[in-house]
Order: structure tokens, then sequence, then C-alpha cells
């Protein structure tokens, strides 16, 4: 991503900036790139006909463009109406205050970000970082949570004094950041008064399945719902949250499998009943490849009676009281019977 932009902006100043030249300096693997240029637009445009990406702005207020290349990679290009100094005094945290010549050549690093990185520690640029941006709240947990960091004393008493302020991005970037953090970020969520304005609490769950819906749910509860979550993750928090206790045997687990499934595993993991994960694997594994009877053969007219009866004969089948289509027919044919004199 480097060599592309350094041909397209060849001649022209442009800075690496943000998270790209701390990743670099942490040694980590670059994904994202983060470039200051005077004209995002025609920046954007030219790399992406380049590298074969597709641009998109990425903020009309502010200017900034994006192009989302394969691999989920993404080159943004920033405006830089003045000097790089001004740009770096705008962002969150020192070490994301770093800027390097997109040509090459010395940092420009004027809060001593570099010294912060070493020291493993997270310092604000300024005091009004989390009033101008209240997402930086969540992102500063984050941060120490991903890098090993630790706030300074002076940005966690910034952090406490502003926590008031974490319901105010869109909900959409707050799930953004939620969705990164592990366990013990939840826990230092808590620690410093940002989860309970979510809606959030600490469960002891939230280690028991690596999942990021899983602590989610965990934490959120029926609160998630106030978080513009997608109907993937809605009909997930529905199985987890609705879950019962499975007794170790074929029927019942066969019942927690249809409330459950695909997410059986972590339905039990929420409950707390790992010791039945081999029975629902096993379950799984058994698993017929066709059923025994299909609709359209119990000859009842449609309705949702077949459903019932379909399932039913599932049912019964995993549980090893019928095991052929003829079982399963009379089955049919006794409990139809049965519906018809009830009626």
């Amino acid at each position: 991503m480097l060599d592309q932009a350094r041909e397209v902006l060849a001649g022209q100043e442009a800075w690496v900036v943000g998270g790209a030249v701390r990743d670099e300096l942490l040694g980590r693997e670059l994904v994202d790139l983060d470039i200051a240029v005077r004209e995002p637009k025609r920046a954007a445009r030219s790399y992406a006909k380049r590298a074969g990406g597709a641009p998109f702005a990425l903020s009309e207020r502010h200017g900034a463009w994006r192009v989302a290349l394969d691999g989920g990679r993404t080159v943004d290009f920033t405006p830089l109406p003045g000097s790089i100094e001004d740009d770096l005094g705008t962002r969150d945290f020192t070490i994301n205050a770093i800027a390097r010549p997109l040509a090459g050549g010395e940092p420009v690093d004027p809060f001593n970000g570099r010294e912060d990185l070493e020291a493993r520690r997270l310092r604000a640029v300024g005091p009004t970082v989390f009033e101008d941006d209240p997402l930086r709240l969540l992102r500063a947990v984050r941060l120490e949570d991903e890098l090993g960091l630790s706030l300074d004393g002076d940005t966690e008493r910034l952090v406490r004094e502003h926590a008031a302020l974490v319901t105010r991005p869109a909900g959409e970037r707050i799930l953004q950041e939620l969705r990164r953090l592990s366990p013990q970020g939840y826990g230092r969520l808590d620690e410093l008064g940002l989860l309970e304005p979510l809606g959030g609490r600490l469960d002891e769950r939230l280690g028991r399945f690596d999942s990021p819906d899983f602590r989610l749910v965990a934490a959120f509860g029926e609160n998630l719902a106030r978080l513009p979550i997608s109907n993937e993750l809605r009909r997930f928090a529905r199985a987890l949250l609705g879950a019962e206790h499975p007794a170790p045997e074929p029927r019942a687990i066969h019942r927690f499998r249809r409330a459950t499934e695909p997410w059986a595993l972590e339905a039990l993991a929420f409950l707390e009943a790992e010791e039945l994960a081999e029975d629902v694997e096993q379950a799984r594994r058994s698993d017929p490849a066709e059923p025994l009877v299909r609709g359209e053969e119990l000859g009842l007219p449609p309705g949702p009676e077949i459903g019932r009866l379909l399932a039913e004969i599932e049912e019964e089948r995993a549980a090893g009281t019928i095991a052929t289509r003829e079982e399963a027919l009379e089955y049919a044919r006794r409990n139809a019977r049965t519906v018809r004199e009830d009626g």
C-alpha cells in the first residue's frame, strides 16, 4: 500500500499519520493506512485507479476520503489545510499524533508519542480530547486492551470526569468499539464508569465463549436492543437470552438445538452448561441427511398442522422412538386422528 501511495503522490506534500505510524513503530501488520494530503478527493481517486480499489467520501463535513481494498484493508486520505503540526494537535492520543513523510524521512512527533509508546503509556494530546469526540472514551479502553497500554494518571482522570459523554456518539460507532474489546476490556469499561451509562454491566459469563457477539449479549442482555444491532445479532441475542438448560438426554438436546441453533454451543456457554457440549456435537454429527417423510406425504390439507407433525417426527427420531418412513407415517396418522377427535 505504501509503495503505491508514494507513486501516486510523488512530488506532493503527504504524511503517513495516526495508527499506521503507531503500528509500524510497534512492529504490527499494516492493515489501514491514513495519509494527510492537501487534496484528499483527488488523491483517493488517483490511488483507487492505481490500486484497483473503490473510493468514497468518508466524511463530507471533514473532507476525508477512503479507498477500500481487498482483504478488508483501507487507505484514508484526510485533509491537511495547515501544517502537519496543526493536524497532529487535533488528534486523540500522543501515540496517534506522530507523522512520517510519505516519501521518507524523520517522523514529526510534537507530543513525544514515541516515548509514550516505549513506556506503554496512553496519554491524551490535550484536555479537551473527549469533549471534542466522546467516542475517544471507548477508544482509550480499546487501545489499552489491544495494545497492552495503560492510561497515564491525567488521562484516566479525564476519562472518569467525562464518562457521562460516552452515550453521545452514534450507536454504530459505539458498537464498532465494543466489538473489539476482550473480557478484560469490558472490566476496564466498568472500572472507569463507562459501561453502566451504555446500559451494560459486568457479567461472569463474558469470558466463557470467545466471540464479540457473545460478549455483547453477556454485558448488555436485553439492553443490547438499544443499540443499532443487525437482525442477525438480534436473533443471536434472542437465542441466548431465551435458552433454557436442557437435560442430558436426546429429546431435550433436540429441543434445545431447535431453539438455539446455529448457536447451541454459545447458548450452553451462556447457561454455564458447557458439560453438555459433547451431547450437542454428537447430535450434530448424527443429524440425518434427509427427513423420514415430507409434508406432502402426510395426506393432510395445507396448514400449520403439517409443520407441527414434521417437527414432532424429527424429535421422535432424535429420541430413537421411530427410525423408518413407515413408523413416521404411522405416528402422523395417530397424531392427526387425535387432533381431529379433539376438534
